[in-house]
């Protein structure tokens, strides 16, 4: 499996021009994806840098023919003349598709502090060689610490429920009804925009083994999230996803998206690269390759 992972800014380059097209063209560059997860895509959002007023989501089904497209709106409202709005995070993919999942990240006061709503959309797809796989993709607050601790905490939560549903699933059920048996894995995949550096508390906490029970004859196994970058590459520093080549909000460039994969994923991560050089949005894409 090949997956990018890319901030888009609504698909606003540092030119200031919006262009879904160019970002499907340097995702494409950079690997021959099975999966793309994008954040910050925008719906009908005129008063962003580059007036970014189409259906995105659209636009962007309309560039991947083959691929079905699944957008998480974080944000969904309509100001004051009635436009409806929208803004999260899509992942489009060419693999069988089994289950999608919208989970609304937590969102605790923070006063004074400017901030906004957070998900993680969650779509379980099947790999010819992995087999079932969660893909998980985010965007957290960039503002907000203890929100963005927060966010962290549910993402490791969500993680954990998923692998007690795959060691004790439900009963099964061949209804037809919302009853019906679902496809249950650990085997899981989280991407996207986590607004904080290796180090943070917040990277340590999504990373935090947990134990779950085992069935009648099997003993509890211990599960975490693994960070990609450090299984190829050891102690290497990340190299920078953001600020690379605009300063707007950091002095120096810094390193933010990240994919971490579960435990039985861990050894099957052959590489993980960056594009260091676009400049079609203000952060750089990663791909990774498992097999």
């Amino acid at each position: 499996m090949k997956l990018v992972t890319w901030n888009t800014q609504w698909c606003c380059g540092l030119d200031g021009v919006v262009s879904p097209e160019r970002i499907v063209q340097g995702a494409r560059a950079l690997a021959d994806f099975d999966v793309l997860c994008l954040q910050e895509i925008a719906d009908n959002y005129p008063g962003l840098q580059g007036d970014p007023e189409h259906d995105q989501p659209t636009l962007l089904r309309e560039l991947l023919p083959g691929f079905q497209l699944f957008f998480g709106a974080a944000v969904d409202e309509w100001n004051a003349d009635g436009r409806h709005q929208r803004f999260g995070n899509l992942v489009a993919t060419r693999l069988p598709v089994t289950q999608v999942q919208h989970h609304a990240l937590p969102y605790p006061a923070d006063n004074g502090v400017r901030s906004m709503p957070r998900m993680c959309t969650v779509v379980t797809l099947r790999d010819p060689q992995l087999g079932p796989v969660r893909v998980m993709t985010t965007h957290l607050e960039y503002f907000s610490q203890p929100q963005r601790m927060a966010q962290a905490r549910a993402l490791r939560e969500l993680h954990r429920q998923a692998c007690e549903q795959a060691a004790a699933p439900p009963k099964p059920s061949r209804d037809g009804s919302p009853f019906q048996t679902k496809v249950h894995t650990p085997n899981a995949i989280l991407c996207g925009d986590f607004n904080l550096e290796a180090g943070q508390p917040e990277y340590a906490k999504i990373q935090l083994p947990f134990t779950i029970a085992g069935g009648a004859e099997e003993a509890p196994q211990r599960q975490r999230l693994w960070d990609s970058w450090r299984l190829v590459h050891g102690k290497a520093p990340h190299p920078p996803t953001f600020c690379v080549h605009d300063r707007s909000y950091s002095p120096r460039p810094i390193a933010c998206d990240f994919v971490f994969v579960s435990d039985g994923l861990k050894d099957k991560v052959r590489s993980i690269r960056i594009d260091g050089e676009t400049r079609v949005s203000d952060h750089q894409p990663v791909a990774v390759e498992l097999a």
